[in-house]
């Protein structure tokens, strides 16, 4: 801006010495020398043919907590309600994920998980007893959602079953015997009582989370104290069979490296898996802000809160890999997402908000990130899967229910393709604008990209390119080169709305929603497209 300033100042004193004529033509080449500086382009060479990493798929994973209407009302309304269903399941829900192609679920919590006794959730379930959920406004639960309920679920959908153990308040022969009675086939007490309450064979459980967020809701615990924890209870928590378990530490919320650094050292390779939390949030007190109703700083405030999440990744990746440089323990992201306000006239507590083209940014930025770093990162779990939090389904109860999708359901359903393809390195040259917290916020000091961008081949030999325009205002012509491939077609999807805060609803269910892309040209071995302000893009290339 300065430079531009400079120029039309020379202009001004141009006019003083030479006649208007004069000053016409030169005002129209400083005209066309600010639009070439406002015109930015973005450049992108693919390198095809150096990719090794695999993007796990299980990086698009779902996250589904006794927590407000995610079970009761928006998973689960049980055989005999009006809505429509199959088994308890609603029918709405259900199609809506076996789209998304959901490959792990986890359940059932979360801070609930440490206060759940998985045998009041098993048996007849009118004979089951109720229960209060002390971590989220109160509600009585009747358990009518219990493990066979869930599993079953995880089986329809073709989802990995991923159980969040209780540790805070729960028992080792409590956790054993769950694990038992869900993966044992042998003549044993808890596999006899599976089969008792209608299920002969065992279920596929793999993930196997030893507590949450032990350092607070779990027990405010001291790292050292629940290493001490995991070391006893994973022993207990047995393979049986042809089963195989990943057992998974719970651990850090976002900046404390200090709680992995004492797992790596004190658990080490007895897990599997260590867990990473890391919430979207401008603060954790009652004001957090509208989903809704924000103003273009608080969106940049976002992105830049968001992208932020990089940082935290390397910083727990470069402790990990200090005793564990072969990277043989995985990082997961099991709770990741914005947090807003809860929506007026909702039950406090139950965190239900909407989701607007803001989120979508978030989630597609967020993927982006994952999938760069799948060499140490296993698994990630957007919090949470409906009614909650960054959900991708927001269901009405009433009546015969309704269904909306939310953008972020658009965003896993547009990036599906990532799932076990192989991260493509490559060369990137964008703009950026520097973002700061005012005082309204936690501080954010960094730089936005006016362009995020992720790149995979596909087992079938094709590729795809996702695309995140993070201006409000400005489109960005970018060019994209796949280092020695010759591409042959392309096709793809756009995500974007008039505003960044347009949202779904279930008066306007439609109004963000993705769209066919039809503005990519091949010209040349090179892709030309026009990313449109505010938008996601994801693109198939065939070569």
């Amino acid at each position: 801006m300065e430079k531009i300033f400079s120029i039309y100042l020379f202009c001004l004193l141009f006019l003083l010495k030479c006649n208007m004529k004069k000053f016409i033509s030169l005002a129209l080449l400083v005209a066309a020398f600010t639009c070439s500086v406002k015109a930015q382009e973005t450049s992108i060479t693919i390198h095809t043919r150096q990719g090794s990493n695999k993007i796990y798929k299980e990086l698009y994973g779902q996250f589904a907590e006794h927590l407000g209407s995610c079970i009761y009302g928006g998973l689960w309304v049980g055989p005999y309600s009006n809505i429509p269903n199959t088994n308890g399941y609603r029918n709405d829900v259900l199609q809506a994920l076996k789209e998304l192609k959901v490959p792990v679920l986890r359940w059932p919590g979360g801070c609930f998980a440490d206060e759940y006794h998985w045998m009041d959730g098993i048996g007849p379930r009118n004979k089951r007893p109720k229960m209060q959920n002390n971590n989220w406004g109160g509600t009585i639960e009747d358990n009518s959602f219990g493990t066979n309920e869930f599993l079953n679920l995880c089986e329809i959908l073709g989802a990995e079953p991923y159980i969040s153990g209780n540790v805070g308040s729960g028992s080792v022969e409590e956790l054993a015997k769950w694990v038992e009675y869900m993966t044992s086939d042998g003549d044993t007490p808890m596999a006899n009582l599976r089969r008792k309450y209608g299920r002969e064979k065992s279920w596929n459980v793999k993930f196997l989370g030893v507590g949450n967020e032990s350092w607070g809701c779990g027990g405010n615990m001291r790292p050292e104290y629940y290493s001490d924890l995991f070391r006893r209870y994973s022993t207990y928590c047995r393979n049986y069979d042809k089963h195989r378990l990943y057992k998974i530490a719970s651990g850090a919320s976002d900046y404390d490296y200090n709680w992995t650094k004492v797992l790596m050292k004190n658990v080490g390779n007895r897990m599997d898996g260590l867990s990473l939390h890391y919430y979207t949030v401008k603060d954790w007190s009652d004001h957090k802000g509208s989903a809704t109703h924000f103003d273009n700083q608080e969106y940049y405030w976002t992105i830049g809160k968001c992208l932020q999440i990089e940082d935290v990744i390397k910083k727990h990746c470069a402790i990990m890999d200090q005793t564990d440089p072969q990277k043989k323990i995985g990082l997961l992201v099991d709770e990741w997402g914005t947090w807003w306000d809860e929506e007026p006239g909702t039950i406090k507590g139950h965190l239900y908000q909407q989701n607007s083209m803001r989120d979508a940014m978030v989630a597609a930025l967020t993927l982006n990130i994952f999938q760069r770093h799948t060499d140490r990162i296993r698994m990630a779990n957007i919090a949470q899967v409906v009614n909650v939090l960054q959900s991708m389904i927001l269901t009405d109860t009433i009546g015969t229910g309704h269904m909306v999708l939310t953008p972020t359901y658009y965003v896993f359903k547009m990036y599906r393709g990532f799932q076990d393809a192989t991260y493509l390195p490559m060369d990137v040259t964008t703009d950026s604008m520097n973002v700061e917290g005012g005082h309204m916020f936690k501080m954010v000091n960094g730089k936005i990209p006016d362009v995020s961008v992720s790149a995979a081949r596909k087992k079938d030999g094709s590729f795809i390119i996702s695309l995140a325009n993070t201006s409000l205002d400005k489109a960005q012509a970018t060019k994209i080169i796949l280092d020695g491939t010759k591409i042959k077609t392309v096709n793809g999807d756009i995500l974007t709305s008039d505003k960044i805060n347009d949202y779904n609803d279930f008066n306007n269910p439609d109004k963000v929603k993705e769209k066919v892309f039809k503005d990519a040209k091949i010209k040349k071995n090179v892709l030309n497209i026009k990313i449109p302000a505010k938008s996601i893009i994801v693109l198939n290339l065939n070569s």
